[in-house]
């Protein structure tokens, strides 16, 4: 019998990684290795989802100054201090560091922190020249966001940069309409910088539920955000003093202290050998796999964004934890992709869980229950922002098939809706649900009427 260095090398320290490792060495006694080139914790806890919404809540303190005015606080409204604001988010997101190599390596994971590539099916070769051998391989490498040709040389930023800033720009130009787009153009215009947001297509949020789309798009131009749709980048120049001139389709010349390329991220794989390997690539560089995150070649998996299947952390997570109980623990598990919940930290937030109203009328009639009001809290202050709660029910069989909010706390209210419909909860289950009063959820089991049939 082959001998080999240990039972599962993981290359890459982020959630499913991370998750993955853990679970096959301490759950089922395999001896475990991972590598990590950059730091532990990977996209979400280093560049993504952590510093974001703690940024997030940086922002909307200053709304909340506003409102406690109009409530009748006396309240003095000063500038916020980026510089503050960073150094106590470095200290966290080292803080959350150390957690993640400790938990791993308490676990019995021996951690390489350097980068490692696959030199064969049982092979990595690490940065310092060694090789180890494994049984089992992951990549969990994540996706990486990307700067377009011809602008990729010209010192803008991505979603990588914006949280090492060393100070807030006062102005800003943010290319994308994809969820992280949106946030970063609500969060910095909170903190106090002038943005415009640019987007190609029809409306922001492509794939969303359209009516979610137009919510989102409403409260970000309120606040102030310049959101131009149906509008692309023609030409971007880096000026002498460092600042952009950005030309557009609609012939519109501007110029900005900053760019923020939120257009996309693409499954991070350059240079890991996979090709090499023989481990097949789907055409969006993604790392091609099955139910059970094996690729094509037996001793390699693959589990998170970089196989492109749902980009969020917990799947990541969920996908790591399978992998481990199926190939070390004897329990093959599928992971369940459908009624997956998400979240949009935008200002007020949007969550959504299930199909949107295109998609489920592709599948059968369908009734829409939707109500879009002005909450309490912002009413009695006579402030715009409204709140959006619907639901897309089968026409047949009353099944909730997609549940959808704009309002403070979406994320939280999202979360708890998501295990009704993974239940199968159907529109008569809501209607026979008491209401809590006074709240804004209660609006989901008051929709009596139907707003449309399709």
């Amino acid at each position: 019998m082959t001998s080999f260095d240990y039972d599962l090398f993981v290359i890459g320290g982020g959630s499913g990684g991370v998750r993955a490792a853990r679970i096959a060495s301490s759950d089922h006694g395999a001896k475990v290795a991972m590598a990590e080139e950059f730091r532990m914790g990977g996209t979400c806890v280093i560049r993504g989802c952590v510093p974001k919404k703690l940024m997030v809540f940086a922002a909307g303190h200053g709304t909340a100054i506003d409102e406690a005015a109009a409530y009748g606080w006396q309240v003095e409204k000063g500038r916020f201090d980026w510089t503050a604001f960073r150094h106590r988010l470095d200290a966290e997101l080292n803080r959350l560091e150390s957690i993640y190599t400790r938990n791993a390596e308490t676990a019995g994971v021996t951690i390489y922190h350097q980068r490692a590539t696959v030199a064969d099916p049982h092979t990595v070769r690490l940065a310092d020249g060694r090789s180890v051998t494994a049984r089992h391989i992951l990549i969990a490498t994540g996706g990486t966001p990307f700067v377009p040709e011809p602008y990729a040389g010209l010192g803008a930023m991505t979603s990588n940069e914006i949280f090492l800033m060393d100070q807030l720009p006062r102005t800003m130009l943010v290319l994308g309409g994809g969820f992280i787009a949106c946030e970063m153009a609500g969060i910095l215009q909170g903190l106090g910088v002038q943005v415009t947001q640019m987007y190609r297509g029809r409306q922001i949020l492509r794939g969303f539920d359209d009516d979610l789309q137009e919510h989102v798009a409403a409260a970000l131009t309120q606040q102030g955000v310049n959101l131009e749709v149906n509008t692309d980048l023609t030409q971007l120049d880096r000026l002498d003093d460092g600042r952009f001139r950005a030309t557009c389709t609609q012939g519109r010349v501007r110029e900005y202290d900053t760019v923020l390329f939120a257009t996309g991220r693409r499954p991070n794989v350059d240079g890991l050998g996979l090709a090499e390997a023989g481990v097949k690539l789907a055409d969006t560089g993604a790392v091609a796999v099955d139910d059970y995150s094996q690729t094509n070649i037996p001793s390699i998996f693959a589990v998170g964004d970089v196989t492109d299947r749902i980009q969020l952390t917990p799947v990541a997570i969920r996908e790591g934890h399978a992998f481990a109980d199926t190939v070390f623990g004897g329990t093959p598990t599928k992971v369940d992709h459908t009624m997956v919940a998400s979240a949009v930290f935008t200002r007020p937030e949007a969550g959504t869980v299930g199909l949107t109203e295109e998609q489920a009328k592709a599948e059968g009639p369908v009734q829409i229950y939707m109500a879009s009001f002005r909450p309490m809290q912002t009413s009695f202050i006579d402030a715009e922002t409204k709140a959006l709660m619907k639901l897309v029910v089968c026409a047949n069989t009353r099944r909730v098939l997609g549940c959808h909010f704009v309002a403070p706390g979406a994320g939280e209210l999202i979360q708890i809706a998501a295990v009704a419909l993974k239940m199968g909860a159907t529109k008569d289950d809501f209607d026979r649900t008491m209401a809590v009063h006074p709240t804004m959820s209660e609006e989901l089991v008051l929709l009596r009427h139907p707003t449309r049939t399709s």
